[in-house]
């Protein structure tokens, strides 16, 4: 079964095929995605990858959790599920009042 990993603390140089190398040392890379900004198109910092196995994301966490790229460390963990987002109204219901 595949699984979800978080990559945070990337250097905005990062691109999505060095996240695919660096993870595909330690297994089978399905996706690698670094999200970017949807005005600019410049990286967020952070981004996904998906591992085809549970043991080799378990592998990678471990080995990557920490590890330097460009002079950051990188944060390396298990992905949260997806929550469902709210409107884009600061939380509030129904229309504007304004």
């Amino acid at each position: 079964m595949s699984q979800r990993i978080f990559v945070g603390n990337l250097p905005f140089s990062a691109t999505n095929a060095q996240l695919n190398e660096l993870f595909g040392k330690h297994g089978e890379v399905v996706s690698a995605e670094i999200v970017t900004d949807r005005m600019s198109d410049r990286s967020r910092g952070f981004g996904f990858v998906e591992m085809a196995k549970t043991e080799e994301a378990t592998a990678a966490i471990a080995a990557l959790s920490g590890q330097q790229m460009d002079g950051r460390a990188l944060t390396v963990n298990k992905a949260k599920e997806r929550t469902e987002r709210g409107n884009s109204r600061g939380g509030r219901s129904g229309g504007s009042r304004w």
